[in-house]
């Protein structure tokens, strides 16, 4: 299919911070996007709303008042995200919780008119995860077995987060799609995760990784002559912005629960193209080698993390979704992406 524009819900404003889900829709669709990747946290606040409260039924309900509203305003919701620090468990009690409550997403999936959920790699404390990558493996074709038994399958995309415990490279997570074998499963490619675990070191004064323009050319060789793009389920392309200051303990962003490319990635992400704003990473290079090299066609999400988020003005998600559609326009000029005429017609009015 042409590429398609889609963006995370939660990219388009916090809901703790006021910004309802309703809002954020009639954003996406005023802008042109035509799916979203659906944040857990924005099905729970729906919840949250019905008399009850939050509960697996109302979550259920939720579930299909978001289908509706969806459908209302002509978005797809592209997958449910994220099943967060699944693989790996030491404590194999936690897995089978785990597993208990992905029967329950299935669930929510099926009601949201989605086929697929996302898995992040794991960020837990490395005296939580195993360290053999076959147990990773294991437990990650186990869940895409449980998704092939659902009625339609579900799809799992898996995604390697650059301050990922065991898997913080796109190379690991492509040895883990390949090692798990299942129709099933397959990658996201996310150019912020690529370019910010081999080129960008927020705890650096100069913000980059020794030899970074090195790695970055080595790992687009390797991307586009090893990876099967009939594995590649989405992609996700976002920049983020050079700090003045190292990332460090006295810094405005540091946390110290937390590694530094993660708090740097919650505070920090951009919009493609967005240099006025500091945008620094190799995020083109990595386009090209998705787009021209690897010749990725389909859903293509704006998943951006940033302070901006968490900020209570009621402007926040229009501006977001704007601001999302302005690098669409100049993503698909640039690299020349295939896309719907009439959405592209769409995007370009909206703006």
């Amino acid at each position: 299919m042409p590429c398609r524009l889609a963006i995370t819900s939660m990219s388009l404003g916090r809901c703790g911070a006021g910004h309802s889900l309703v809002y954020k829709l009639d954003a996406a669709q005023l802008y042109g996007y035509s799916g979203i990747e659906l944040f857990h946290e924005d099905l729970l606040e729906v919840a949250q709303q019905l008399p009850g409260g939050p509960s697996a039924e109302n979550e259920l309900k939720a579930a299909h008042i978001i289908r509706r509203l969806c459908q209302e305003r002509g978005l797809t919701t592209v997958c449910l995200q994220p099943f967060a620090h699944y693989e790996g468990l030491l404590d194999r009690h936690a897995h089978l919780e785990r597993l208990e409550q992905l029967k329950f997403w299935f669930r929510l999936a099926q009601a949201l008119g989605t086929d697929m959920v996302q898995i992040p790699s794991s960020f837990l404390p490395s005296s939580e995860l195993s360290e053999d990558p076959s147990v990773a493996v294991a437990d990650l074709r186990k869940v895409a077995d449980m998704g092939l038994q659902q009625q339609p399958p579900v799809r799992f995309v898996y995604e390697a987060l650059c301050w990922g415990t065991r898997c913080d490279l796109w190379e690991l997570s492509w040895d883990i799609v390949r090692a798990v074998d299942r129709p099933n499963f397959g990658l996201c490619l996310d150019t912020f995760n690529i370019a910010g675990r081999i080129y960008a070191d927020p705890a650096s004064p100069t913000g980059r990784t020794p030899n970074c323009d090195q790695a970055v050319l080595e790992s687009i060789v390797r991307l586009v002559t090893t990876i099967d793009v009939s594995k590649v389920f989405y992609v996700q392309v976002v920049d983020a912005e050079r700090l003045a200051e190292p990332l460090v303990p006295g810094h405005k962003f540091y946390d110290a629960e937390q590694p530094a490319r993660m708090s740097w990635s919650r505070n920090c992400r951009l919009f493609y193209g967005e240099k006025d704003r500091g945008a620094y990473l190799p995020v083109a290079e990595i386009s090209r080698a998705i787009f021209r090299g690897l010749k990725f066609e389909g859903w293509v999400s704006m998943e951006l993390f940033n302070r901006r988020m968490s900020d209570e003005d009621e402007v926040v998600p229009q501006e977001l979704a704007s601001r999302g559609a302005v690098a669409w326009a100049k993503l698909v000029k640039d690299m020349k992406l295939r896309v719907d005429v009439s959405v592209a017609g769409r995007v370009a009015a909206s703006l």
